[in-house]
Order: structure tokens, then sequence, then C-alpha cells
């Protein structure tokens, strides 16, 4: 298949163009508003950002879905006298990678760009080149030559993103600097729009554009505890381990298209789990088994411990690259992640509550 052939889909091109740092996810929101909201038979906005909608809410049970919207960004700290932007990380970035990238600010009269500089390799002596730049080693070049310049168009507390925007590269194939997680988001968005036109449906459908997973899994433990569902399901982006140097001993063994990253683990609900995979193997919808040992690292788990506890599973999109500005995804391995979703929740049976 040709890139021209591959069909991506509105919703989630719009998404993964949309810039969204942890706490100013404003152009994901309007994204998620503008796709779901008219699908809804109720949709909410709170103070941390979340876009909360909900498909038929007399349903029992309930059921919450979880992409989070933000992503890694920078925030401005301090402009020198000659106008150079000194920056910290948003989220957990790879300083290696920070270096020579073009990166986009969203500021109050509109966005500005920016290149990342640090000390050149030629004038740095052989221990220096050695070293992992410090985030306070490096900084962003608007191509001023002044504090007032760089003031008249940045203010401090300003926050930006590279700009490496999405692109098919081999068929279904993408690169983009943000699929975690605009996927994850797109994923719990999707799966409500297409349970919408459903008559069978017996569930209360919650999705969720959860905002600052990047600082804390934030957004979900506020829409967690105010939308009180029986169950919940988290989904994120989880690393693929098809590259040269993975570690599968360490890491477990996963690939892209390879379907659906199932999560088990003592966090997650062992029904919960347990029946994603029996629809997965039903439906022949391609999957993938994840061990989570513990604490897992995404919104689920703020979700399993909201209110009196939550029958909690996790679905990852197989991801290379994670954290850095050219991250790479199957887009056939997102479709399956809608299509076990829509075909789980219409399996779910009044009164189902996932008690073990």
């Amino acid at each position: 298949m040709s890139n021209s052939d591959y069909q991506v889909p509105d919703f989630l091109r719009e998404l993964l163009a949309s810039r969204s740092p942890s706490g100013q996810e404003a152009e994901a929101q309007a994204v998620f508003d503008s796709f779901v909201e008219p699908k809804a038979d109720s949709y909410e906005k709170d103070v941390l950002g979340n876009r909360i909608a909900t498909l038929n809410p007399d349903g029992d049970p309930s059921v919450l879905l979880a992409g989070h919207l933000d992503e890694l960004g920078f925030i401005i700290k301090y402009i020198d006298d000659r106008g150079f932007l000194f920056f910290d990380a948003i989220g957990g970035h790879d300083r290696i990678m920070i270096s020579g990238r073009r990166v986009r600010i969203t500021t109050k009269n509109g966005v500005v760009t920016g290149v990342t500089g640090k000390r050149a390799i030629h004038l740095m002596d052989t221990s220096e080149r050695e070293k992992v730049p410090k985030i306070h080693n490096m900084w962003i070049d608007l191509g001023v030559s002044s504090k007032a310049e760089a003031e008249a168009l940045v203010r401090v507390g300003d926050t930006g993103t590279y700009d490496h925007e999405f692109e098919l590269i081999n068929g279904s194939i993408g690169t983009a600097r943000a699929f975690d997680n605009k996927t994850g988001a797109y994923i719990a968005g999707e799966t409500l729009r297409r349970l919408a036109d459903d008559s069978d449906l017996v569930a209360k459908v919650i999705s969720v554009g959860t905002a600052q997973e990047e600082i804390g899994t934030r957004g979900a433990m506020t829409s967690t505890h105010a939308s009180a569902p029986d169950y919940g399901i988290a989904i994120d982006v989880s690393h693929a381990t098809d590259f040269p140097d993975a570690d599968n001993k360490r890491f477990g063994a996963s690939k892209l298209g390879g379907g659906v990253l199932i999560g088990r683990g003592p966090q997650l609900n062992p029904l919960v789990s347990n029946s994603l995979i029996e629809v997965a193997e039903a439906n022949n919808i391609p999957f993938q088994l994840e061990a989570e040992r513990g604490v897992i690292s995404n919104d689920s788990r703020s979700i399993q411990v909201a209110g009196p506890g939550v029958a909690t599973g996790t679905i990852g999109i197989p991801l290379r690259y994670m954290h850095t500005p050219s991250e790479m995804v199957d887009l056939d391995d997102v479709e399956a992640c809608v299509q076990l979703l829509v075909d789980w929740i219409m399996t779910l049976k009044k009164g189902d509550r996932g008690i073990v």
C-alpha cells in the first residue's frame, strides 16, 4: 500500500496537528470538542481541561475510557539580554534529543518559531563531547538580538512543542512528535462516536480526553472521581520492542503491526484484562500481551483508586522512540484498539461490576 492510499481519519489527523503541552491543551481540546461533542448525549469541560463525553447516560454498567490530550513541551523561564530564551522541560524529555530542533511557542499574539541551541561540538573539548547537556545549558534562539525584541514576541511562562509534524512514511506506518498520546485520545473519542450509532448499547460510556497526564495523571484523577464509573480503561502508547538493541528479557516483546497491547498485572483487574483478551480472540482482533509488574505510568494508576475503586484495564498502542520528536506507530494498531473497545463494551451486561 502506498502512503497516498492509506486513509488517515480526519479526527486523528487534526489531533496530531494540534499543539498541547501539559496545562496548555487548548488546541487538542478544540479538536476533541469538534468531533466528539456532537455524538455525545452530554459533554462537560472542567477546570483542569478534561473533556468528558457521555453516551447512554442511563446505561448500566458505566465505563470510562481515558486517553490523554497533553504532550511533552517546554516552558520559557528566562530571557537574557541578547534575547535568548532559557527553558525547562514539561514532561520526561530525553535531553540528548532536544538540541538543534525547530520549536513552536504559543504566545498571546500567535505562534513563534525558534531553534533549540547549544554549543557546537567543534567548540567542546573531548570530555565535554561525552556529556549530555543539562537543560539549563540549552536555549531557544528566535533570531533576535536583544531582550526587548524577544519580549515583544514571547513572555516567561509561554510554552512550546517540537515542530515535527505527522507524516506517513510507509503504508500505515507514520511518524509524529505526539503519537503519545493523541492516538489514545482519538481512540477514546472514536469509540464513543461509533457506539453512538448502536441501538443495542447497554452500558453508559464516558469518553474522556484527559489533561496533564505527562505531569502526574492529574486529569484522570479528577475526571474519574467526578464520573464514578464501574469500569475504566486507560488508553496510551506503550513500548514496541522491535528495534535493534531491544532487551526483550527485561521489557518483553511487542511489535508495530502486531495489534493491541493488552496489559496484565497486579494493578489491573483480572476480569477486565481476561475479558479484553477473550473479545479480541472471538473477533479476530490482533493483540499482544504486556506484563505490568507494579504501578503503571499512565492514567490507569489514577483511575484504579478513584473513589471506592474502579475495575481497571489498560490497552496500549505499540510505539517506537517514545518521548522523542519522531515517534513511530502503525495506524492499523490504532484501528484495532478502537475495534476492540467497541466490541468489548458491547459484551457488557447490566449489573456487571468486575468484582474479583
